[in-house]
């Protein structure tokens, strides 16, 4: 939800880009930093305060570093 635009950013500095795949996209083949978290960041982060608990799934690069769905 934050990194979507930043990805489309970073895609129009040509050959300076630093990521040569697709960013701020869940599909194949992108690369793919995600929490997935039980609470709802748009409305409060107090789900922060728990993290063992309330973030379910961290994923960078593409690797799954915590799953807990």
């Amino acid at each position: 939800m934050a990194t979507g635009r930043n990805g489309e950013l970073l895609s129009l500095s040509g050959s300076r880009n630093p990521y040569p795949g697709t960013l701020g996209k869940i599909e194949p083949g992108a690369m793919a930093d995600l929490l997935l978290v039980d609470g709802d960041p748009s409305k409060n982060l107090d789900f922060l305060h728990d993290p063992e608990r309330n973030l379910r799934l961290i994923m960078k690069g593409g690797r799954i570093y915590k799953e807990n769905v």
